[in-house]
């Protein structure tokens, strides 16, 4: 399968599974489970060892491939499991699929990236690791910046020298704030939709 074909066939899962969710969203809507923790603790009474297990499975998936977007993932964690459960399975599931990504382009090299990434996105970081000191500072700095394409840049540290209990502290420690910062962002969003809505 060429680059282009694989890229598309993930643009078009992307597209799909954003509408499955919007679908489901606008279902739990009405199920009141947004509105109300009565509903969504009964909703979820039965999926307590399920739920998390999926969803932390989910989020690993999503990094690795990106079909689902990632801010969609993070919300619905905080929204089902509360703020607390929802960051940590929001921190496990993206720091495994983190250290996935890392050794698969590690193991399998830029074939690997191109495709999930174009050419041009490629180059475009590649620039950054002439250097090795300097892009394991341009790396932990952009893993704690919002808006950063994290994702791209734990392939191309895989590709790196970086050593991988260096990788490996920045994800830890470097994760926690863009996930919080996101989470926080998007709930407070969401129910400053849900009340406009409501109005």
């Amino acid at each position: 399968m060429s680059t282009k074909t694989s890229r598309k066939l993930i643009n078009i899962f992307t597209i799909v599974t954003t509408i499955i969710l919007i679908l489901l969203s606008i279902y739990w809507y009405r199920l009141g489970i947004f509105t109300s923790q009565e509903k969504m603790k009964a909703y979820l009474a039965d999926k307590q060892v399920i739920g998390p297990l999926i969803f932390t499975l989910i989020q690993v998936i999503q990094v690795v491939i990106p079909i689902i977007p990632g801010g969609v993932s993070l919300l619905g964690g905080v929204i089902f499991f509360g703020p607390v459960w929802g960051f940590i399975y929001n921190y496990v599931g993206i720091c495994l699929g983190s250290i996935i990504l890392f050794f698969l382009a590690r193991h399998y090299g830029k074939p690997f990236i191109l495709h999930l990434v174009s050419e041009k996105t490629y180059e475009k970081y590649m620039k950054w690791t002439t250097n090795q000191k300097k892009f394991n500072w341009f790396f932990g700095l952009c893993i704690i910046a919002p808006m950063a394409p994290d994702d791209i840049l734990c392939m191309i540290a895989g590709l790196t020298e970086m050593k991988f209990s260096t990788y490996l502290w920045i994800i830890l420690l470097g994760k926690p704030w863009t996930i919080a910062a996101y989470s926080l962002g998007l709930v407070y969003g969401a129910k400053w939709l849900v009340k406009l809505v409501g109005k």
